[in-house]
């Protein structure tokens, strides 16, 4: 059976991943507006991941709306659901009977997809969205990570990651300037998969 992996070159969608691996032929997907050369990153992860990886250009309007939802409500939560909710739907109407999956943990708050908005996608498209780390907190997943992965770790702003966030701060950045970046984007950690603990993979 093939799963599809959203992936943005981070732990999670990393270790959700590595865990759907037993089980799917896991296939990476990074979706981008081609506004900044993000799918590279997530390519060169993805290859020391060991995992086929490929690339699907959103459409801008996409990324226009995120861009209005976040001016309008000064934070970035509903631009950022939206923006994951459309890579999902995206991928989903591209071929009926596959697995989509993606790195969301039983605590993140965004992006989020809710139960009737997931049973919704199903049930037009044909497909079968999962959480592989729906089930774990960040505690967990963090000792999972540790046995698993070697990773960079630092501020959003300065570290390299394939997500949504990096090209809506970019689109913000070239309309508003940094400033506004800095206001609407709380300062958060984020992560770089570096590569495998090859021990566990032999």
């Amino acid at each position: 059976m093939q799963a599809s992996v959203l992936f943005s070159g981070g732990k999670d969608s990393s270790l959700a991943a590595i865990m759907l691996e037993p089980f799917f032929d896991v296939g990476l997907v990074t979706c981008t507006f081609s506004l900044l050369p993000v799918a590279d990153h997530a390519r060169e992860t993805a290859d020391e991941l060991g995992f086929a990886h490929r690339v699907v250009c959103l459409e801008r309007s996409i990324l226009e709306d995120a861009y209005e939802m976040i001016i309008k409500d000064g934070f970035p939560k509903n631009a950022i659901d939206h923006i994951h909710r459309s890579a999902v739907e995206h991928i989903a109407s591209e071929k009926k009977d596959i697995f989509i999956a993606d790195g969301i943990r039983r605590d993140d708050r965004v992006p989020l997809i809710d139960r009737s908005q997931s049973r919704s996608i199903e049930d037009r498209f044909g497909v079968h969205y999962i959480c592989p780390l729906q089930g774990f907190g960040r505690a967990a997943v963090n000792k999972l990570v540790k046995e698993h992965l070697i990773i960079k770790e630092g501020p959003s702003e300065k570290i390299i990651k394939s997500d949504y966030e990096a090209e809506l701060r970019e689109l913000i950045r070239q309309r508003n300037g940094p400033d506004l970046v800095g206001k609407l984007f709380p300062s958060h950690i984020q992560s770089h998969v570096v590569e495998r603990k090859r021990e566990y993979y032999q």
